[in-house]
């Protein structure tokens, strides 16, 4: 918790236990289902009971001896050891000056140990638009990227398209055929997008194949860059499966795996043994026809990421991927790399009712859709709104309503409401500080806790790949405002109080925009 307002509060904690004998323990601070209890609380001493060969008990009533800090106005210990904290006013008043005083970095910077971290996400073949599947991936993916940078780490964003292979080759007769007036080969891509496409082209409808794929990937690219921009996700690098055939990039993986013992040959193909370094069988690397396996692309890009000096690399793979962390992880130790470097996320699927989602077969739910029918905001909010390790089914008639129902609606109001107050406030709420007289009373306390659990709810966040936990933070902060607007008068009250609110006002309003920020929604000012 350090640098966090949190860690200075806990701080003077951690010497009270290092001064009983309980140094290095952590000290952990959570707030207690019933307030009456008081504000904060630590089970720090029923850790140390063992290590002290003391009563919980004992051990909490001696750290409160020892506890010094201008922060804490009382202790009591309860249960079986608990320490209860309570806070003084001037915490309160310290949390709203640190908001006011960092403004948008308030919270960043929280990683403990930054690192260069590749978050390559989406990555969805070039041929067919982007569908709501892909969605999920786009929204939790530049989210998860957002949280990387925000915490500290340097951030590199990759989509990788496959414009290689043999559905590359489909997608050119698909195309082709439809140029023709033919239909597609029966394996080939059905959907009304691709005669659609091959008129757009202009190609004649005698050129190869292979121009067709050439100019049909191309086209797709564009739309697919077009629909992530317009999904406010940014990539630093567009890289091309086929450039690590072209450079050589995968003959040098081949013959790396070769030279480490990790391959074998068997029936004229060339095998790696996965199935001894985790995986669950051997693969194939180079068929037995001198072609290259699907893996072998994939094996050549793990070295690509980490080559470049990455630390991490980070892939966003679908429910259907999940046979892939083995193999990657795999294929990252036989080429002689730390198999943790390589951090597979894989998100489950998302369900739209009576909609089929098949680029081949043509019934196509697209993300550009999607984003028609409820905008932008609400269809990163709750793409995101969930673990990415659950699925989701959306309900577009909910998340177009405007009433507190919808939940990116209930949070982008509270931004709007706390605007409309400032800017009624007029010149009294320019610089407005907390006054050192103010005591803040029940609701104003529970606001100034939930600004006070950001910049640790995002180091957990980013440590455990959750932008969920920033949706669910901001949910709950944006409620914990609206009851503080219901009980607590702001214009009109008079000194400390009114400068004193519309400060907590602000700081609130700034979070709630920082936090709406890292999951790609905007906060406005009127709604």
């Amino acid at each position: 918790m350090s640098g966090s307002v949190l860690g200075e509060l806990a701080e003077p904690l951690a010497d009270a236990v290092g001064a009983v004998g309980g140094d290095g323990a952590p000290v952990r601070l959570e707030r207690p289902a019933d307030p009456s209890h008081g504000d904060y609380a630590t089970a720090v001493a029923l850790t140390l009971a063992k290590p002290l060969r003391s009563a919980p008990r004992d051990i909490a009533g001696r750290i409160a001896e020892q506890l010094d800090s201008p922060w804490i106005d009382a202790t009591d210990v309860a249960g079986p050891g608990f320490i209860n904290l309570r806070v003084t006013p001037a915490w309160y008043a310290h949390v709203v000056g640190r908001v006011l005083s960092e403004e948008g970095r308030y919270g960043a910077g929280a990683a403990a140990n930054p690192e260069r971290v590749l978050v390559e996400y989406v990555s969805a073949n070039p041929v067919g638009p982007l569908t709501v599947g892909s969605a999920r991936n786009a929204a939790y993916g530049d989210s998860l990227a957002r949280l990387f940078a925000f915490a500290g780490h340097t951030v590199g964003r990759e989509y990788y398209f496959n414009d290689a292979g043999r559905q590359i080759e489909l997608f050119g007769a698909s195309l082709q055929a439809r140029a023709r007036g033919q239909e597609p080969p029966e394996d080939g891509y059905q959907g009304e997008y691709v005669a659609e496409i091959a008129t757009q082209l202009g190609l004649p409808p005698e050129a190869s194949v292979e121009e067709w794929a050439a100019a049909g990937t191309a086209a797709m690219m564009e739309q697919i860059r077009a629909t992530l921009a317009r999904f406010r996700c940014t990539f630093d690098v567009w890289f091309l499966e086929r450039s690590l055939y072209e450079d050589g990039s995968v003959e040098q993986a081949v013959e790396r795996l070769k030279q480490t013992g990790h391959t074998f040959e068997q029936d004229g193909a060339l095998w790696l043994r996965s199935s001894e370094l985790g995986d669950d069988r051997d693969r194939v690397i180079i068929r037995s026809n001198g072609r290259p396996a699907y893996i072998a692309g994939d094996i050549a890009y793990i070295a690509s990421k980490l080559n470049r000096g990455y630390d991490t690399a980070v892939y966003v793979l679908g429910a259907d991927h999940h046979g892939y962390i083995g193999r990657l992880k795999a294929s990252a130790i036989a080429l002689g790399y730390d198999p943790d470097r390589i951090d597979v996320q894989i998100y489950q699927l998302v369900h739209l009712k009576g909609a089929k989602m098949s680029k081949r077969a043509g019934r196509v739910v697209t993300l550009d859709d999607l984003i028609d029918a409820i905008g932008v905001d609400a269809a990163r909010f709750v793409l995101v709104q969930r673990s990415h390790d659950q699925g989701i089914e959306l309900d577009l008639e909910l998340l177009t309503q405007q009433n507190q129902e919808n939940p990116v609606y209930y949070c982008q109001y509270a931004h709007a409401r706390i605007a409309a107050i400032l800017r009624n406030a007029g010149g009294a709420a320019d610089g407005a500080r907390p006054d050192p007289a103010w005591v803040p009373e029940p609701p104003e306390a529970e606001l100034v806790k939930a600004l006070a659990d950001f910049p640790d709810l995002v180091a957990e966040a980013a440590e455990f790949r959750g932008p969920h936990r920033v949706v669910t933070y901001v949910q709950d902060t944006a409620k914990a405002f609206h009851q503080f607007y219901k009980q607590c008068r702001v214009i009109g009250e008079p000194e400390p109080v009114q400068s004193s609110r519309l400060a907590l006002c602000e700081a609130t309003r700034i979070v709630i925009e920082t936090a709406l920020d890292l999951v790609g929604v905007s906060a406005p000012d009127r709604m």
